[in-house]
């Protein structure tokens, strides 16, 4: 396991964060007050079993719906003070999301869904596509850039998928059981590729997963436990 890196104020900080559901006429609390803080370069695995609150949890982070009681501060910002636009814009700029299905453009090839979220920042389209060809080949897909996802294996997809979240140099990598679809042996080489990119650009990293050995790869595990965090 590194140490972490954690300096300066933190990329991330959740201060109460609640989140109930009206289930049949019966409230259910999935978040019942989650304290987090995520450093600058900290890779942190948020652990716990199916049906945890994991994933709400993620959402909340990601800024991807409302709802929620609490404070969520995103790079210095609070996220709650923000109208919609201005959320999103926080989320492009400072987000990567990678899920456990790759949830790519399919009439797109590699390449292009990684060019295509740096577009959203007005990054030019040539630069944009020399940063995907960077990522890419760091991935090992130098020979799959122009191979659209049904030609593409399943690690291979979900190679592209982390490219495409690294695309913008987030500040922080949302993660939902990144690996959870794929078999062992690929699992851990796309893993191991995903967190070796992370640390290299200096970016944070949140991982859901319910894997104690993945967990155990991060520079810290927290346990999402009946809605807080331990």
């Amino acid at each position: 396991m590194n140490s972490p890196v954690n300096t300066g104020a933190p990329v991330i900080a959740l201060r109460n964060l609640a989140r109930s559901f009206e289930q049949g006429g019966v409230r259910i609390d999935v978040l019942r007050g989650v304290n987090l803080e995520i450093g600058q370069g900290e890779i942190v695995a948020l652990l716990g079993p199916s049906g945890s609150g994991k994933s709400t949890l993620l959402q909340a982070v990601g800024l991807l719906e409302g709802g929620f009681s609490g404070q969520i501060e995103l790079a210095g910002t609070q996220a709650g003070e923000l109208n919609a636009a201005d959320r999103t814009t926080l989320r492009r700029e400072h987000l990567g999301f990678v899920y456990q299905f790759h949830h790519l453009l399919p009439d797109f090839n590699a390449r292009e869904n990684v060019v295509l979220p740096q577009l959203l920042l007005d990054v030019p389209r040539k630069d944009a596509e020399i940063r995907a060809e960077e990522l890419l080949g760091a991935l090992g897909l130098e020979h799959r850039f122009d191979h659209r996802p049904s030609q593409l294996s399943g690690g291979e997809q979900q190679r592209v998928a982390v490219a495409r979240a690294l695309a913008n140099k987030p500040q922080l990598v949302l993660a939902d059981e990144p690996t959870g679809n794929l078999d062992e042996k690929t699992a851990d080489r796309v893993l191991d590729e995903f967190l070796d990119l992370v640390r290299g650009q200096g970016s944070s990293a949140l991982v859901a997963t319910h894997n104690e050995r993945m967990a155990a790869r991060m520079d810290r595990v927290v346990r999402l436990h009946e809605g807080r965090i331990s």
